[in-house]
């Protein structure tokens, strides 16, 4: 059955509206289609080298719309009013993901959020289980549609410029290596972003702790008010003694 999809989803490369079905395909791809639009894009791409980036674009603004239409699903259409899950998202436990993935990524969410959507996006993750996972643990919107803009702009505009740097040639190479060399990209992406917190985390922990220091001695050596009254006291015992 994938297969006979796979092969329809290749046969709208030939057609006047491959363009279109690039839209919709990457805009369902986020939310529920079992395909990614990668397959669509390079066969689109290697057939008008020059519209490379054209299609990626397409397929950029399809996807993030279908990560919007994937998070509406999780945060409006998941549970029912009693909290439990809707006829929706059991339709997808039994045949799209299961429940216990869908759980782990809700527990990544709450350390993650911007990495994770990020992640999912550029990599071959399933994209589809991060959006509706996305929407209903209710992470925060705006970063999210940044995440996917960000992520899926990466992929799909590499896949453009490969193509149309190299041309043809380099289908096989995107075939069998690029979700690798994404990944790999990813990985690399994020450990050295890590490591700039991490070091530039350092130094503003150090600078807070100086600081704190010196408003502790500062404050140290500022006289007191019953200092003040007693050195007034004893000036004027001294007085009273001469």
């Amino acid at each position: 059955m994938i297969r006979k999809l796979y092969d329809w989803v290749l046969s709208w490369s030939a057609s006047r509206w491959g363009w279109l079905a690039l839209f919709f395909m990457a805009l369902f791809e986020a939310s529920w289609f079992p395909l990614p639009p990668d397959i669509l894009l390079i066969a689109l791409c290697i057939g008008a080298t020059q519209r490379s980036f054209r299609f990626a674009t397409i397929c950029l603004v399809g996807s993030v719309l279908g990560a919007a239409l994937g998070y509406g699903i999780g945060h409006f259409l998941w549970v029912t009013p009693a909290g439990d899950p809707t006829v929706i998202a059991n339709f997808f436990y039994d045949h799209v993901f299961s429940v216990e993935s869908f759980n782990n990524v809700g527990n990544l969410y709450d350390r993650f959020n911007f990495w994770i959507v990020f992640t999912a996006g550029f990599t071959p993750l399933p994209f589809k289980l991060f959006t509706i996972a996305g929407g209903m643990f209710s992470i925060n919107f705006p970063m999210f549609i940044i995440a996917s803009i960000v992520s899926r702009g990466m992929r799909f505009f590499l896949i453009g410029w490969l193509i149309w740097k190299f041309g043809a040639p380099i289908k096989t190479f995107i075939d069998k290596y690029f979700n690798l060399l994404a990944t790999l990209l990813a990985v690399m992406l994020i450990g050295f972003t890590a490591l700039a917190f991490w070091l530039f985390g350092s130094g503003e922990e150090e600078n807070t702790e100086v600081a704190t220091t010196e408003e502790v001695v500062a404050v140290e050596s500022e006289p007191t008010e019953n200092d003040s009254t007693l050195t007034l006291e004893e000036a004027s015992t001294c007085d009273t003694l001469d």
